[in-house]
């Protein structure tokens, strides 16, 4: 039998949409140019807060000065924390049924997140989704981030997964090369970038969406069990 991780934010919850607009939002009070947060976010998405901190201020330092820069981050979290706190969060669809599916064939599943755990834990317990998961590693218990493998080996050698055996489900580019080169199945689910060559390349497979993506475990369940079959 195989394993899923799941990546959380882009995957479990709409948060990379959500975010964008408050960057954008924030970023115009402090006349930023659209163009220019949105790149900047997109180097952003799958790495963890040391790594966006680094690129934020590369890209906005000289041009706002150490405190305007500052306070256009504050501006942004602010917004997140009034519309996205609590519940507010929008899970993507077929979360929930991909979830229920793979808890009944009795496929172990985790996550593995850029984001810090201790919030990773508390919007996965709010949704009501943590009965779902063997657990949790985010981005604070690895020096590197994503692309580097190595919060997906901490996370299959935490859960007592087999890398090979192992599907990752990512929506960024960076999730991807992680999962390829830690030795694992990925499956990219994309969100706000679309694949490239690169992607194509990288991913066993790419999914439209979570629905599209237990359709393709649905058959490798069946596959297993024709495999067991043949074997007995």
């Amino acid at each position: 039998m195989f394993q899923v991780i799941f990546d959380m934010d882009g995957v479990i919850f709409d948060s990379e949409n959500t975010f964008l607009s408050c960057w954008l939002e924030a970023g115009a009070r402090h006349g930023m140019e659209p163009e220019l947060i949105r790149r900047t976010y997109m180097q952003c998405i799958g790495t963890n807060s040391n790594q966006t901190a680094e690129i934020y201020r590369k890209a906005f330092l000289a041009r706002l000065g150490e405190t305007d820069m500052h306070r256009m981050w504050d501006d942004s979290v602010a917004l997140h924390r009034a519309r996205y706190s609590g519940e507010n969060m929008p899970i993507k669809p077929g979360v929930r049924e991909i979830l229920v599916f793979l808890k009944a064939a009795g496929v172990p599943v985790g996550i593995a997140s850029s984001t810090q755990k201790r919030k990773v834990e508390q919007r996965i317990r709010t949704a009501g989704l943590d009965d779902y998961f063997v657990g949790a590693i985010g981005g604070d218990a690895v020096k590197i981030s994503k692309p580097n493998p190595e919060i997906y080996l901490l996370a299959c050698e935490t859960f007592g997964f087999a890398p090979e055996r192992t599907f990752a489900i990512e929506d960024s580019f960076n999730g991807i090369r992680a999962a390829g080169a830690a030795g694992m199945r990925p499956i990219m689910v994309p969100d706000i970038v679309p694949p490239d060559a690169e992607m194509r390349a990288l991913a066993e497979t790419i999914c439209a969406d979570l629905f599209e993506a237990m359709e393709y475990l649905k058959e490798q369940t069946r596959n297993n069990s024709l495999e067991k079959s043949s074997k007995s």
